[in-house]
């Protein structure tokens, strides 16, 4: 199958996320954990201290040439805050994103994530050497078929 490039449903300027949760390293060609990594940190959602707005983020940083990658599954919080033991913290500074809509269940996520990287080197925008990440709003299910979530591909200033 084939998959057609997506265009960005906007572009943004953001600002800067302090962010809290739990983390781990993965690789692109095992991407099974990152489903148990939101597992465990699912029930901490609600409680994590000095929770800043509802949304919840899964953050790709540190890649590798290898293919791996460390991955931040949080939530915003105020800066500084003092977090319970295991918590990670991790602070995105402000960038320029493309903003993508996944529409459906996080099963065909893999498949967005492709369309948006086929789409940007035809784009003539080129990604910044900046963390990207998944924002999914209060209430996401990832089974929901009718569930939106959005990408943030961070991007160089032109």
């Amino acid at each position: 199958m084939t998959l057609q490039p997506i265009s960005p449903a906007r572009h943004e300027d953001g600002r800067t996320l302090y962010l809290a949760g739990f983390a781990e390293r993965f690789g692109m060609n095992d991407l099974s954990g990152l489903p148990l990594l939101w597992q465990r940190f699912a029930p901490h959602i609600g409680h994590v201290p000095g929770r800043h707005g509802h949304d919840s983020y899964g953050v790709c940083y540190n890649p590798d040439e290898q293919g791996g990658f460390d991955y931040l599954a949080g939530v915003e919080v105020n800066a500084g805050q003092v977090l319970p033991d295991g918590f990670s913290t991790l602070t995105l500074t402000p960038q320029h994103y493309a903003v993508f809509e996944h529409r459906g269940s996080l099963q065909c996520l893999k498949a967005t994530f492709d369309g948006i990287f086929q789409w940007l080197p035809r784009s003539g925008e080129r990604q910044a050497d900046a963390a990207l990440f998944e924002r999914y709003p209060a209430g996401f299910d990832p089974a929901d078929p009718d569930a939106v979530m959005e990408i943030w591909i961070p991007l160089q200033r032109k």
